[in-house]
């Protein structure tokens, strides 16, 4: 537990977030929330210790937490869904936990406990960068398209309710800017790394042996490789494993 403890870093804007919500007086209600981020965190955490990933860091945003792991991109679909699921896994169980001590909880702080709960729980699972939501959707393109289809549709998918979503509070003016200026700078900088984590994908089935339960036998291009696939392309009547094809794609691009 104090292995895990020592990965929390708390980011400088929450520092200063806390202070200006302390001479407001909210320091109830950014506790509570603060709380329940940490428990939606530990969600993560735990699914992540259970399948023996390695955690890097836990960092607390003045609107969030994230969690990052060291992880190969080509591992299962199915533990990353659940691993991305655990945060809101975590919430419930926070739901249920409070409503049975219900009576012994100030009715004030029960409200906003269930409130803040209830509002991270939708706001995470929208389908946008880098919420839960997102992760989710995304886990699930992969199970059924190419991972660099899935990457691109993704990216449609996570604009378009970022979009939908600044409409939303520009006609309620709910003045969420700074939420809004995270989601769009966390939306630009994966557009930004993907090319990075497009040859990582590739380098990995390269350099790894991945037990693939899979296989695709009638790949015609290097764009069309799936996780938990293991290909072969078929040329001049000849199947070639993939490995062929990525040694010879990595020697006419390198990244470098």
């Amino acid at each position: 537990m104090n292995h895990i403890l020592k990965k929390i870093k708390i980011n400088n804007y929450t520092y200063l977030f806390f202070l200006l919500c302390f001479f407001c007086g909210y320091i109830k209600n950014i506790i509570i929330i603060y709380f329940i981020c940490l428990f939606h965190e530990f969600g993560h955490v735990f699914f992540i210790k259970l399948y023996n990933y390695e955690i890097l860091s836990i960092e607390i945003f003045p609107f969030g937490g994230y969690t990052s792991i060291n992880k190969r991109i080509n591992t299962s679909i199915k533990k990353d869904i659940i691993i991305a699921l655990g945060g809101i896994i975590n919430q419930l169980i926070l739901l249920i936990i409070t409503y049975i001590f219900k009576n012994n909880i100030n009715t004030l702080t029960y409200n906003l406990i269930v409130y803040y709960n209830l509002i991270i729980i939708v706001f995470n699972m929208l389908p946008i960068i880098p919420l839960d939501g997102n992760k989710i959707i995304h886990y699930l393109l992969d199970y059924f398209f190419p991972f660099q289809l899935s990457y691109i549709l993704n990216y449609m998918i996570s604009i378009i309710f970022l979009i939908i979503f600044i409409i939303i509070n520009i006609i309620f003016k709910t003045d969420n800017y700074f939420i809004l200026l995270f989601l769009i700078c966390k939306l630009v900088l994966d557009i930004k790394n993907y090319k990075y984590i497009k040859y990582r994908f590739i380098i990995e089935r390269y350099t790894n042996e991945i037990n693939f339960k899979k296989i695709d036998n009638h790949t015609k291009n290097i764009k069309e490789l799936r996780r938990e696939v293991y290909h072969y392309f078929k040329k001049n009547n000849k199947y070639i494993n993939e490995k062929e094809i990525i040694k010879n794609y990595l020697n006419k691009n390198r990244p470098l």
